[in-house]
């Protein structure tokens, strides 16, 4: 079996699962670090460069307005690799390359691999791309122990929620800061089992462009910044852009110091279990007397007003 990956989420999961010596390509993006021996097949043609915020909106708005991909894949080592499967999606053409451009692609190949497009619209659907990704490579079983431990951990935060009564913290989460984005598909969804809720949010559904009076009558109590593709330190180069509106300072979050930048794959790269560690991430951000950041995670938030939460 010759498996790829061309989304990060799916190359995450099949490690998470103990799966990888069965992947034998993946994209620029893809991490962790032990990937670097794993050919890159799927390209960008902004790698390298350094935009801001919305200069990449305006370089992948007018991409997609002229029918045109920011993304390709090297022909030739796809000619060399001779796959058998390949993992695609369909959620979104900004992020990753897609099904349509994959078909082009492998239109040319002697041997015609399985496409398994991913489309995970909520939560439940990402454990469920868990699930398809194992099947796929004939390791099923693989899948449910995996998604075992990871419910455990989130019915666990459920429990203590319910057990202390907690209401819900009014939360907005940003998936961009210029234009500003809300957040949609399966973030939501992390919000709530977190024990908050964002009332701007598009649960299963893209997330759209959100103007900043709505935020300002919102008047959210927890504020989280998490640009998708960007990490903390690249976020925090334009926070400007938000604390420099005129109504900041009287935000409620920003008055009780409840603002807080997260990397960008713990919402926006859709694996379970970078997704639960965001789960767990949000849920002491929102009610620190009940939960303390995992050790591991520490470094991927960073508190606006320098409050931070206790490490388990």
């Amino acid at each position: 079996m010759v498996a790829l990956s061309f989304l990060p989420a799916a190359t995450r999961m099949i490690y998470d699962m103990g799966l990888q010596e069965l992947l034998h390509g993946v994209t620029f993006e893809c991490f962790p670090p032990a990937l670097a021996e794993k050919p890159k097949v799927v390209r960008c043609l902004l790698e390298g460069h350094h935009y801001s915020s919305l200069e990449i909106d305006r370089i992948f708005s007018a991409s997609k307005a002229q029918g045109k991909s920011l993304y390709y894949v090297d022909e030739p080592l796809l000619q060399e690799l001779k796959p058998d499967l390949i993992f695609t999606q369909d959620v979104c053409d900004v992020c990753q390359i897609d099904t349509t451009c994959t078909h082009a692609a492998v239109a040319k190949l002697d041997h015609q691999p399985l496409l398994v497009p991913l489309t995970p619209q909520n939560l439940d659907d990402v454990y469920h791309t868990a699930v398809v990704i194992a099947t796929a490579l004939g390791k099923e079983e693989a899948a449910y122990e995996y998604l075992a431990s990871l419910k455990k951990r989130t019915d666990g935060i459920l429990d203590t929620l319910r057990a202390h009564r907690m209401p819900l913290k009014r939360v907005m989460l940003f998936e961009w800061i210029d234009p500003i984005y809300n957040c949609g598909h399966w973030i939501p969804y992390q919000v709530a089992q977190a024990g908050g809720i964002d009332m701007l949010s598009n649960p299963s559904g893209d997330s759209i462009v959100t103007q900043w009076e709505r935020i300002v009558k919102y008047d959210p109590e927890v504020l989280v910044i998490a640009p998708c593709g960007f990490e903390v330190t690249r976020a925090k180069e334009e926070l400007h852009l938000l604390t420099q509106k005129p109504e900041w300072a009287s935000l409620q979050a920003v008055q009780h110091r409840q603002v807080f930048l997260v990397d960008f794959d713990l919402f926006t790269q859709p694996s379970a279990s970078t997704l639960t560690d965001g789960i767990e991430l949000l849920a002491a951000l929102f009610h620190p007397a009940l939960f303390k950041i995992p050790a591991h995670l520490t470094h991927k938030y960073l508190s606006l007003y320098g409050e931070k939460i206790m490490a388990s």
